[in-house]
């Protein structure tokens, strides 16, 4: 039973949000974005970029989805890679169609203390979906911040979503961007192997970079390495984590990692708040 004014309930409660557009980037990924039928809710989903939104479909499922739209934009925006009985009645739905929306949840990226100094963001896959929200925030107001560097892998060449971002992002000043992918075809014109191959090409000083990383765990455990042997501070690096995550306020434990919840403590870590977790296998 819920009660009116209960804050607790009202989190566990979706609003009902149409879709008013739908993007495909191949066969199982889609941008959605979403648009709150209740006017007056969107307040309430006033978020910060790296905080997540948890989809429903009524009678089927939820799962969570990384906010990737800028927090001043009337719609929400979330990108779905279809793998589970959840994803792939959403990926049959359109424009119109109505799905249940809960949150904003989760810890953020440091934006703000990132200001004034360099930003390296790796990403792997379709781990770029976390973090484009935060990088289209920087280019917004470039101004505050330094030299910004974005390295991205792909394991194909149609994995590369929102190709058009990554262009306009290498024609802002001050900006390096890297992309590779592991099986390349006639279409691709980018660098070939793995992400973490592209830091023999970036100069940082680790005095004042800051790192943005998410994508595979795999990947992100071989970027910190390098990063450590660059001098980059443990305390400078913030990882995003993917998990099982099925309530989003802590309370049923999928999420669970170590003595951390990604839902509610995460999904966004100082790399040196995790680290003693990230390599023991099966967290």
């Amino acid at each position: 039973m819920t009660f009116a004014g209960d804050t607790s309930a009202r989190l566990l409660v979706p609003e009902p949000a149409e879709i008013v557009e739908k993007r495909s980037f191949g066969p199982q990924i889609h941008v959605f974005r979403l648009r709150l039928c209740d006017p007056t809710a969107r307040a309430r989903f006033d978020f910060q970029q790296g905080q997540f939104n948890m989809v429903s479909v009524p009678g089927v499922g939820e799962v969570a989805l990384s906010i990737s739209s800028d927090p001043n934009d009337l719609d929400l925006e979330h990108t779905i890679r279809i793998v589970g009985r959840t994803t792939r009645v959403i990926e049959t739905l359109g424009v119109g169609d109505i799905l249940g929306l809960r949150g904003p949840y989760g810890s953020a990226w440091p934006l703000l203390e990132a200001r004034w100094k360099d930003v390296l963001v790796v990403t792997g896959g379709l781990g770029c979906a976390p973090v484009t929200g935060a990088i289209e925030y920087m280019f917004r107001r470039r101004a505050n911040y330094g030299q910004i560097i974005v390295i991205h892998g792909v394991k194909k060449p149609s994995d590369l979503i929102h190709r058009e971002r990554f262009e306009a992002w290498r024609r802002e000043p001050g900006t390096q961007v890297l992309l590779t992918t592991d099986q390349p075809d006639r279409t691709w014109h980018d660098r070939l192997g793995v992400v973490t191959e592209l830091f023999s090409e970036v100069q940082i000083d680790p005095r004042r970079t800051i790192v943005f990383m998410c994508g595979p765990e795999v990947m992100m455990r071989y970027a910190v390495r390098i990063l450590r042997e660059r001098g980059v501070s443990m305390d400078r690096v913030f990882v995003s984590l993917e998990r099982n995550m099925k309530c989003a306020v802590g309370l049923c434990g999928h999420c669970q990692f170590g003595t951390e919840f990604v839902c509610k403590d995460g999904p966004i870590f100082p790399y040196s708040r995790i680290a003693r977790f990230f390599n023991v296998s099966g967290l």
